[in-house]
């Protein structure tokens, strides 16, 4: 048995555009504040230590307020303008289409990447789809991948798994978890010094088939 674990944000789909209005959409409502460039708020992100709502909202903890405000806005937000990068659904179908098992880890909450993948046509194809809130702790914690692995009833000696991510989260995730992992440059971070690196969606094949 293969299995494959995707990252969603900047892995599977573009999500920047919606990301940046929403959490505009909270500075400007809750804070008057000016609005963030979609670079800043990206590079915030990835940070591998970071600390969101200060770099967001200047406060040194999330706000429920703000949270809750976010969510709300987000949840209708997030299908307005995501694609799905050029290659992925190809990718996706031809390792379904060749036994390989997929499955989504992603640390963004999972009823928002269940919306998204639904609206972009890909949400049958996975087996298991995970977010940040059914774990204790998200990537690179190893549990979210672990789970999906237990789901699979994994045998490390037996079977073969990969995690495709564009972020050092991502990476260092799957070394947690014990498996290998792909780096994909077309995501949020362009930039790595990984071993097995792809920048095209179907190199994934390669690599796995």
């Amino acid at each position: 048995m293969k299995v494959v674990i995707f990252d969603m944000d900047g892995t599977l789909l573009d999500s920047k555009k919606d990301i940046t209005i929403s959490v505009n959409k909270i500075r400007e409502i809750h804070y008057n504040m000016p609005p963030l460039s979609e670079e800043f708020i990206v590079e915030a992100i990835n940070m591998e230590v970071r600390n969101l709502p200060k770099l967001f909202y200047g406060t040194e903890v999330y706000h429920e307020r703000d949270r809750n405000a976010f969510e709300i806005h987000y949840a209708i937000q997030c299908i307005q303008n995501p694609y799905l990068y050029d290659g992925i659904k190809e990718t996706l179908l031809e390792l379904v289409n060749k036994g390989i098992k997929i499955s989504v880890a992603t640390n963004a909450p999972t009823p928002f990447a269940l919306r998204m993948l639904k609206h972009l046509g890909v949400y049958e194809l996975f087996d298991v789809i995970i977010g940040a809130d059914k774990v204790a702790i998200s990537k690179p914690n190893p549990e979210m991948l672990e789970n999906i692995l237990n789901f699979y009833k994994f045998n490390k000696s037996a079977h073969k798994a990969w995690m495709v991510g564009d972020n050092s989260k991502d990476m260092l995730s799957a070394r947690n978890a014990g498996i290998d992992s792909i780096f994909a440059t077309w995501g949020f971070s362009p930039i790595s010094n990984h071993s097995l690196v792809v920048s095209n969606p179907k190199e994934i094949l390669d690599i796995v088939l």
